[in-house]
């Protein structure tokens, strides 16, 4: 399997989680299955809870956000970043995080904005800096170990000034740069812990053990360790992408995210082709903002082999 196909298997995956999950956000465990039983055909994207068929929501908005200034600005640009942030959460985006449009529109500069409101609200471990990594991996991973967490570490702080948010997309960043190289990400997690600050290393031990399950969550899967942690869990108890998704949208709660980034795990292990057609058909993904643009398929598969070429240090004309 070629290195593109799970750089596009990783942005594709973690935008068809994000849409196949989200009309089951904070509904009960099994509803997914419970609609859609496991082996019988079914156009899953079944919209709802003010989705519509396919939609995608904040997670993969952003993460395009993401993906195109690191085209367009040739790298992380911070301020660039979060100035995209401000003009899409501006534009009253269907959904978005409480904490996350705190920071976005509060009027803070895009250097203190997310400290500023940890100082005050002391809650900012939530998921979504993990939610929208998925671009980000793809385009640091070509650069090595130390830009992957780097980078992680910077795009979470932008929004999340608890550093707990900071290790959880610093490792996913990792766990992905893993499987684009072809190896089992699972297998990396031991070396991947060992990176994490050792502040929050014991907290994401625990969720990333082999014989962890998400019924042990002591926190709401909103929260960036559980749904890390169950992100990884439905990888490890499945053996391809679409068991994977299943697994991780029957767990409920905030299946979404969770869903995205099991989908960016999935398809940076499965590849692209592992994507049901079906599911990869009916994404769209609204920027709020920016225009009238809907990205589909074909616009998230040309994203990731921009972000995967121009990641690698080769240049390539930014969307």
């Amino acid at each position: 399997m070629s290195r593109l196909s799970r750089a596009t298997g990783a942005v594709l995956g973690s935008a068809v989680g994000d849409a196949l999950g989200a009309p089951f956000e904070f509904g009960p465990e099994g509803a997914f299955s419970a609609r859609f039983p496991p082996g019988v055909p079914a156009e899953e994207m079944c919209g709802g809870g003010g989705w519509d068929p396919g939609e995608a929501t904040d997670d993969t908005q952003m993460a395009v956000l993401v993906g195109e200034s690191l085209l367009e600005r040739g790298g992380l640009d911070p301020a660039d970043v979060f100035g995209r942030f401000r003009r899409w959460a501006a534009a009253d985006p269907k959904d978005i995080g409480l904490q996350t449009e705190a920071v976005l529109t509060g009027g803070d500069p895009w250097d203190v904005a997310a400290a500023l409101h940890f100082q005050v609200s002391q809650r900012a471990a939530g998921n979504g800096a993990l939610m929208r990594a998925a671009t980000s991996a793809v385009y640091f991973a070509g650069r090595g170990q130390t830009a992957t967490l780097d980078a992680g570490r910077r795009l979470a702080a932008l929004t999340h000034g608890d550093a707990a948010a900071w290790e959880g997309t610093a490792a996913l960043h990792e766990l992905i740069r893993a499987a684009l190289t072809g190896t089992d990400p699972l297998t990396a997690v031991p070396s991947t812990l060992a990176l994490l600050h050792p502040r929050h290393r014991d907290r994401y031990a625990t969720v990333l053990a082999p014989d962890w399950h998400p019924d042990r969550a002591t926190e709401f899967n909103g929260a960036v360790w559980p749904c890390l942690g169950s992100a990884v869990w439905a990888l490890r108890t499945t053996g391809g992408f679409e068991d994977a998704l299943r697994a991780a949208i029957d767990l409920g709660g905030d299946t979404d995210t969770v869903a995205a980034v099991t989908g960016a795990l999935a398809g940076a292990v499965y590849g692209a082709e592992a994507i049901p057609e079906r599911w990869a058909r009916a994404v769209r993904v609204p920027l709020p903002g920016f225009g009238r643009r809907v990205l589909g398929a074909g616009e998230l598969v040309r994203l990731a082999g921009q972000l995967a070429e121009s990641g690698s240090g080769r240049t390539h004309p930014a969307p």
